[in-house]
């Protein structure tokens, strides 16, 4: 079925017609409303309840070299967060597919960030009863973009451990991708202030939870633990797992706490956006010897190989 690609598209602006944007949209593709459009024009309703209550789910995967990395993963986590919400789009999962595939050849990025969203949509009648809304799909393609910058890859990123505590589990699903970032975007504050580059926040029980828009691995005696309470279960994440399966390193879900991060040989991050990442400071104090250590630039180097691999990846077919 090609439904996503007959639907009309936009012609993309021209390069000065961008640098004329006061906004500075990045240069992409979105899908909204059985079309593609530049960024620019890519807009939901003030009303909106993913604007006006942060009601949404949403997941972001990416592509590297023109290849799309574990999409299927992705694609399993948002539809289970649109059943755990009780959304639903008017698109089949292959459609879906089909129509991040177009984004990402319309806009011509070989490396993108590519995002699909499911909002709540809005009530015809403004009625706050969540079964009259009409939910909403969108999905868009922008230049890639990491949490780390290409120095902080190669020499380690500072992390400053806030006391802000990631939302409650028992209120809201971590395993559902959602838009609720006020504690983390107060951990990120709170980690600028002490001369922090990034953010850990901790669990209701004191230890260490997640970042924003990243989880976190300590290695230690040459095994990896990362936290299991109340974080989103990342791709990435689950990606770790499978190469320390594949090389024999053990890995494990586990509390982590603040003395197990300070006092780990080495710790790393994970993302969609950015992959694994080092981290040769917590707090201001060096990991080990505040170098990037062996096992994370193994497991860096085995991640990118990883995406020319067809089964880990799929190729985006261009115009």
């Amino acid at each position: 079925m090609t439904l996503a690609a007959a639907q009309p598209v936009t012609m993309l602006p021209s390069v000065d017609d961008r640098h004329r944007d006061p906004r500075h949209y990045p240069h992409g593709v979105a899908f909204m409303d059985g079309q593609y459009l530049p960024m620019s024009e890519a807009k939901i309703s003030v009303l909106d309840w993913g604007f006006l209550h942060s009601d949404a789910t949403y997941d972001t995967a990416h592509v590297w070299e023109g290849r799309f990395f574990r999409l299927d993963l992705h694609l399993d986590r948002f539809w289970g967060g649109m059943e755990r919400l009780r959304m639903k789009i008017p698109y089949l999962r292959e459609e879906v597919t089909e129509i991040l595939h177009n984004c990402v050849a319309l806009s011509g990025h070989k490396s993108a960030y590519v995002e699909m969203i499911c909002t709540r949509g809005g009530s015809p009648t403004f009625s706050r009863d969540p079964r009259q809304s009409e939910n909403r799909f969108i999905a868009f393609a922008v230049p890639f973009g990491s949490v780390a910058n290409k120095e902080q890859l190669e020499h380690g990123l500072h992390v400053s451990v806030s006391e802000t505590v990631r939302i409650s589990p028992k209120s809201v699903d971590p395993t559902v991708k959602n838009y609720h970032w006020l504690d983390l975007v107060k951990g990120l504050f709170d980690a600028f202030d002490a001369g922090g580059e990034t953010a850990l926040i901790l669990d209701e029980n004191g230890n260490v939870a997640e970042g924003p828009g990243f989880n976190v691995f300590v290695v230690k005696d040459g095994g990896l633990r990362t936290p299991a309470f109340g974080v989103l279960p990342g791709i990435t994440r689950r990606s770790v797992f499978d190469l320390a399966a594949e090389t024999n390193l053990k890995a494990v879900a586990e509390d982590v706490s603040r003395a197990d991060l300070s006092g780990a040989d080495e710790v790393f991050i994970t993302s969609t956006a950015g992959g694994i990442m080092p981290v040769t400071r917590v707090d201001g104090a060096p990991i080990s010897d505040g170098t990037v250590g062996p096992v994370t630039k193994r497991l860096m180097d085995l991640y990118w190989k990883k995406h020319s691999d067809p089964a880990w990846s799929t190729q985006v077919s261009y115009p």
